[in-house]
């Protein structure tokens, strides 16, 4: 048991600084040229891809990617991530990736392949996360231990939800707004709102997974206290 949960605490961590730093490269294209001088509110997180530090983006993505993926094998490790939050999961991690591997549209140049599987890509990561983060918490709401972490996990997976509902919105409604739904909204602000939602319910994840592997932890001590006496 001490084995599993040096392990699990090992993985999280690792995820824990794989995140930090995608974050760190993420805001870092804020504050530099040519990066900064893009409207945020407006343009997509992936517009940054375009430019000429469009490397910064894809090794941020790729990062967070690694970091999702160590989290989930924390997750598993301590026992909390089911199947269906498996899978989901995994979609997040490809979805990431699709997102760097397939280039969004350039439309100084038109629309292309590439960028119609990086759009489906996005709103692939953008729904998997949260289906993951709430099928993994379902079945521990009301489980000793790992309680409170279950449900800050599960508040993530809502919270990325709401993030996500005026995309939503705008697209259901460009039918009879005759508004594109990319001009509906300030789009690049509401992804970015998304986006932290996010990467903050995996970090809850990592944090869940240390609680719920040192929750276990702590009988094994006491019966080997036990035995000891």
């Amino acid at each position: 048991m001490r084995n599993r949960y040096r392990a699990v605490l090992t993985l999280s961590g690792l995820g824990v600084g794989c995140v930090v730093a995608s974050l760190a490269l993420y805001a870092l294209l804020h504050l530099v040229p040519p990066s900064a001088a893009l409207g945020w509110t407006r343009r997509t997180i992936s517009s940054y891809a375009l430019l000429s530090n469009g490397w910064v983006f894809d090794v941020a993505t790729l990062l967070l990617a690694a970091g999702s993926l160590a989290v989930l094998a924390a997750l598993r490790r301590a026992g909390v991530a089911r199947q269906g939050a498996v899978v989901a999961l995994l979609l997040w991690v490809a979805g990431l990736v699709g997102v760097v591997w397939f280039e969004k549209h350039n439309w100084a140049v038109g629309p292309s392949f590439s960028g119609d599987v990086h759009r489906a890509a996005s709103l692939l990561a953008f729904l998997s996360l949260p289906a993951g983060a709430l099928l993994a918490a379902a079945p521990h709401q009301r489980g000793p231990g790992a309680q409170r972490p279950a449900r800050l996990v599960a508040l993530g997976g809502v919270a990325s939800l709401l993030c996500f509902s005026p995309i939503l919105w705008a697209l259901l409604s460009e039918p009879w707004t005759g508004v594109r739904w990319w001009r509906a909204i300030p789009l690049g602000g509401v992804e970015r709102l998304l986006g932290l939602a996010e990467v903050t319910t995996v970090l809850l994840l990592a944090r869940w997974a240390v609680s719920a592997a040192r929750s276990a932890r702590t009988p094994d001590r006491a019966t080997a206290v036990t035995a000891r006496r």
